[in-house]
């Protein structure tokens, strides 16, 4: 899907305030003697519009950098070093380096960050998640580049998006749970409701359950860390308050990673009396007692795929690329998950 627009201009900012262009600039660059109601004016219009100054001066103003923005919420998930290392592959053999900004999974940082880095003019921008605020989509709308958003295809996206279904894992999910003949079922997440990608799993098993009406019984959200520790203190007080529970199926690995731990601690049976399940495949956790069940995000193959398409745009502008690539992530029964 080839960019159907070109970059906004200080000329657009200044019709749509009603002041001119030196205005404009002047207030931009926060240069000179500008009434606030003016400036307030200016800045409403630009953000409105998704503008973001060129802070290339000079000859280069006109061009772009060989910089492809990478927006990302955390470099501590395991998730994402893969995705960029994905990235990174793919790029090699081209002029294009990727830059990292981080978003702590906060709308708000995302914003900044993405105006900061649009300031430069890169190449591309491959963004992590379909949820942005308005300020950020008018952004990626008005940048005239290519934008491949990642990790998620459970919405539409501004240009393209590389990922997978998250409401379709979460739904793999639990058909397979309910296959194995569990019935009592709690949840642990993290990084909830801000990390928009754990709550679409969570909305399509609880959706696949309910198709063979079954309830989760106990859930726990909490907006900590992927913690190892986290996941023992969550499953220690799940099990303490509902100890009837048979299957505990978890936003992440490494929180069901822990919760593994306190199961094998406290001498309880898995998968026999109490089966689990987390969500990334992290392969950190290869060594633990026994090979959590788990389902892949293809975390790898998303940072290539979306790198791909930036390198192929920006060689050559109208090349046709698929709007939409969907990966399908499959199911590792580990030892936590009986198969029936």
């Amino acid at each position: 899907m080839a960019t159907d627009h070109r970059p906004l201009t200080l000329r657009d900012v200044s019709e749509a305030s009603g002041v001119s262009e030196m205005t404009v600039s002047r207030v931009l660059r926060n240069r000179g003697d500008v009434s606030e109601a003016t400036r307030e004016r200016v800045l409403e219009a630009a953000k409105a519009l998704g503008y973001v100054p060129n802070k290339i001066a000079g000859a280069l103003a006109s061009q772009r950098v060989n910089l492809v923005a990478v927006i990302i919420p955390s470099l501590r998930n395991m998730v994402f070093p893969e995705v960029m290392a994905g990235i990174s592959h793919e790029l090699e053999e081209t002029e294009l380096q990727p830059v990292v900004g981080v978003t702590d999974y906060l709308p708000e940082k995302e914003e900044k960050v993405l105006y900061e880095m649009l300031s430069w003019r890169p190449s591309g921008v491959i963004i992590a998640g379909l949820e942005h605020s308005d300020a950020s989509r008018a952004m990626l709308k008005a940048s005239g580049i290519p934008v491949v958003e990642i990790m998620d295809t459970d919405g539409t996206p501004v240009d393209c998006a590389v990922g997978i279904s998250h409401r379709r894992a979460g739904r793999e999910m639990a058909r397979a749970i309910v296959k194995a003949g569990y019935e009592n079922i709690g949840f642990m997440g993290t990084k909830m409701p801000l990390d928009h990608r754990a709550r679409k799993r969570f909305e399509g098993f609880t959706e696949q359950l309910a198709k063979s009406g079954i309830e989760v019984m106990d859930q726990e959200f909490y907006s900590g860390g992927s913690a190892l520790a986290k996941g023992r203190e969550m499953t220690a007080a799940m099990l303490e308050r509902t100890p009837e529970l048979d299957f505990l199926y978890y936003s992440n690995d490494m929180i069901g990673a822990g919760g593994l731990l306190h199961l094998l601690d406290k001498g309880i049976s898995v998968p026999r009396q109490v089966g689990l399940a987390g969500f990334n495949g992290v392969e950190l956790l290869d060594g633990l007692p026994r090979r959590l069940a788990t389902m892949d995000a293809c975390r790898t193959e998303i940072g290539r795929r979306a790198a791909r398409i930036i390198a192929t745009r920006v060689a050559e502008p109208e090349a046709p690329v698929e709007p939409v690539i969907e990966l399908s992530p499959k199911i590792d029964f580990g030892d936590t998950l009986r198969r029936r």
